[in-house]
């Protein structure tokens, strides 16, 4: 008997077919719906997701054409139209949002964004508040210039001073670089967007950077190279993490699963996504596997290689859907996503005031004698390049398009001081006939210094000037190494002019101050007896000639502090022979080509055979003389401490507090160092180790102030490699110190 389904039956079942048909057209992502959208996409949308915008975009942005979201960011994620999800811009920026200054489309309108100090001077700060506030101006600009990840902070350790990118990097120990990036994340954060923490790990040269295999121990990787991500992952969650282009132990970072998913995400408690360092076209589905989300900048054959080896079961579609939802949740937490209707114009001048006051509490006076503050002192006759022309920061993705830089010798003229005007017109003349105008690679990179210019001895007058200024500037960044030669040791053109201007000015009993405008460390024992005063102004940012002259005068008391090492020698560090110190080739800065291993040290391997003995836990431990150790850094006043109390909580927390007065007749801050020291180790351990910091108020003369610090366990513990465990030994020594060279209290705990 044949059954008839009734029309109205019929009807209904049209009617469903086509609600359903209408919901799925009307689909969007939502932040509550995420695993509805999983399903909804197909293969070909998640292999799009996975794999950004491409380099074709982010070139075009750079040179500001048409139909990029945010011209000059460093990269997207692909919007998938049909679902609601829009496209994600991602900005270089560890110094600053990194965009096109000016665009086709908006003649007449600039997009400057403020450069504020290195990652070496805000180190040398010592202090997370200050840190915190540039986080929050800088995220606000990239909040306004509607970008929605910034692609820093840069965090990986001075191991050696002659890394190109070190002064993107914060320190050469992972405490300092794990609480100055999470005070750098948690401010940029608080505007909604996101940070991008890197280069995820053992990054430590750019020699072969693309290729380098990073061959270290367990223990060393896991408390030196990995302990300033761990801190800033548990202490300020950034919403992604960048693998570096590197190897570690011979495989690549990028597709570690070791590293990736064992240790960050399962061991860690990391819930944001990873994406690639901008590499050429690698094993797409290991990197899928191992953890790592987003491949950037993106190509086409990636995509296609994930949809291949997803039909082929060479990758695992749940292991693809794992990066997919990571993605989409970060997608919901961006501006764009939520409507957020950008200016384009954020307050630029409120912060190059932050800009400025982070950079007087970064400068460090490594050596006075009396000179500084620059009393009675009005002419002043201002000797090296950079005085003129002052480097604010490294070339590369850390280089900032800024409305401007003050100049050295803008800044002490603004402050009072008189020029030799004769010496500054000859500056002047030469700098303008020798900066080369900036073509692409400028733009992307910054400018390469000029050779230093020849001093006429006419010109060394002691008679027109109460003292000489002598700057020596330093250029590095993304993509080549520095050397020693020319570099880390002074030329011997400025050997020579310093010389002659320190026997001109001190016969007449005239100080003579050095200023080092540079990225990170230099060698200064064969030549700082020719100058008074000696202070690192690094690459301060666009005001930081402003707060240098703040300090020679005396208006601001300095504060900074070293957060590495100054050596005697390049051959005393421990890593010296275990670096491409002499190598003359570049990073292969066209990362898209293959990389073909050719056996060779340092550029192709490197060994980190000194393992835990990494600057000053080595010299600390060896006794080996330094010229300026960690930590240290001078003050216009003196400091005593005293009432150092330690107690462990029931969680394992150790909690320090001493008191610190300023003994002196000058207001100031103070950055007090918490190291340990285990009095009867079971295994090797160095005699010193950081594990807290903290930096008073401004202090009035006679004031005191209460310092009060924690040491979380997973800080204070030691990797046992015998057992594969974090052992936290049972007695400890705490001291507490001006630098690791200067102890001023210890008790046992």
């Amino acid at each position: 008997m044949k059954r008839h389904i009734p029309f109205y039956s019929v009807a209904l079942i049209a009617l469903l077919l086509a609600s359903v048909k209408m919901e799925a057209q009307n689909l969007r992502l939502r932040e509550d719906n995420i695993p509805e959208i999983l399903q909804a996409l197909t293969l070909e949308e998640k292999a799009s997701l996975v794999v950004g915008g491409g380099m074709k975009s982010m070139m075009a942005g750079t040179l500001g054409e048409k139909g990029v979201l945010v011209p000059g960011a460093g990269g997207t994620i692909r919007p998938i139209e049909r679902l609601g999800i829009p496209s994600v811009v991602l900005s270089d920026g560890p110094a600053g949002v990194r965009i096109e200054p000016k665009r086709k489309r908006d003649k007449g309108k600039t997009f400057f964004a403020t450069a504020f100090p290195s990652g070496t001077l805000l180190a040398s700060t010592w202090n997370e508040e200050i840190v915190t506030k540039v986080g929050q101006d800088l995220g606000n600009e990239a909040l306004e210039y509607g970008i929605d990840v910034m692609l820093g902070p840069g965090m990986n350790l001075h191991r050696n001073p002659l890394n190109g990118r070190n002064f993107e990097y914060y320190s050469e120990d992972p405490v300092v670089t794990g609480k100055i990036a999470a005070a750098m994340i948690r401010g940029m954060q608080s505007n909604g967007v996101g940070a991008c923490a890197k280069h995820y790990a053992l990054n430590s040269q750019e020699a072969c950077r693309n290729g380098n295999d990073a061959r270290a121990d367990e223990r060393t990787i896991r408390e030196l190279y990995l302990k300033g991500f761990e801190i800033a992952v548990k202490e300020a969650a950034p919403w992604t993490i960048m693998s570096s282009y590197n190897r570690v132990n011979g495989v690549w970072a990028q597709s570690n699963h070791w590293l990736l998913t064992d240790i960050l995400r399962d061991e860690w408690g990391f819930d944001g996504i990873v994406m690639s360092d901008w590499t050429g076209k690698r094993n797409t589905a290991e990197q899928v596997a191992a953890g790592n989300d987003l491949m950037e900048p993106g190509y086409k054959s990636q995509k296609k290689e994930i949809i291949r080896k997803v039909k082929s079961g060479e990758l695992s579609e749940a292991d693809l859907d794992v990066c997919v939802e990571r993605i989409l949740r970060l997608i919901v937490k961006t501006p764009r996503f939520k409507g957020y209707v950008y200016s384009d114009a954020p307050n630029l001048e409120a912060h190059a005031m932050t800009a400025r006051s982070a950079a007087a509490e970064g400068i460090v006076l490594l050596k006075n004698d009396g000179s500084l503050p620059l009393r009675g002192v009005k002419r002043i006759a201002l000797f090296g390049n950079t005085g003129y022309k002052t480097v604010a920061g490294g070339t590369g993705s850390g280089n900032v398009h800024a409305p401007y830089v003050v100049n050295i010798s803008e800044a002490l003229a603004a402050t009072g001081f008189h020029l030799d005007a004769d010496l500054e017109n000859a500056y002047q003349v030469y700098l303008k006939k020798k900066t080369k105008k900036g073509g692409f690679l400028s733009q992307m990179l910054g400018k390469s210094l000029p050779k230093e210019m020849e001093i006429p001895d006419a010109l060394i007058r002691p008679d027109n000037a109460d003292a000489a200024l002598f700057v020596i500037g330093r250029q590095a960044g993304e993509g080549l190494d520095r050397h020693i030669e020319d570099d880390f040791l002074l030329t011997a053109s400025e050997k020579a002019h310093l010389e002659k201007v320190q026997a001109a000015f001190h016969a007449q009993g005239k100080p003579v101050i050095v200023i080092l405008n540079t990225g990170g460390a230099m060698e200064t024992a064969s030549w700082d007896s020719l100058c008074d005063a000696l202070v690192a102004l690094w690459q301060p940012g666009e005001e930081g000639a402003s707060a240098l002259a703040d300090i020679l005068s005396g208006a601001v008391n300095p504060s900074g502090k070293l957060t590495m090492t100054f050596p005697l020698d390049y051959m005393d560090i421990p890593s010296s022979s275990h670096f491409p110190y002499d190598y003359k080739g570049s990073s292969s800065m066209n990362t898209m080509k293959k990389y073909k291993d050719k056996g060779r040290e340092n550029i192709d391997f490197t060994e980190f055979a000194e393992g835990l003995n990494v600057e000053y836990r080595y010299f600390c431990t060896s006794g080996k003389p330094v010229a300026y150790p960690f930590g240290f850094g001078l003050s216009y006043t003196t400091f005593s401490y005293d009432s150092l109390e330690a107690s462990r909580a029931e969680d394992g927390t150790v909690k320090v507090s001493l008191r610190v007065t300023n003994t002196g007749d000058v207001a100031g801050k103070e950055v007090v160092q918490v190291y340990v020291n285990d009095p009867a180790p079971s295994f090797f351990k160095p005699e010193l180790e950081l594990k807290a910091f903290a930096k008073t108020s401004l202090l009035a003369p006679g004031a005191s102030e209460v310092l009060e610090m924690s040491i979380a366990p997973y800080i204070l513990a030691s990797f046992n490699e015998s057992t594969s465990a974090w052992e936290i030994p049972a007695r400890m020594n705490i001291l507490a110190g001006a630098s690791s060279g200067d102890i001023r209290l210890t008790i046992e705990l």
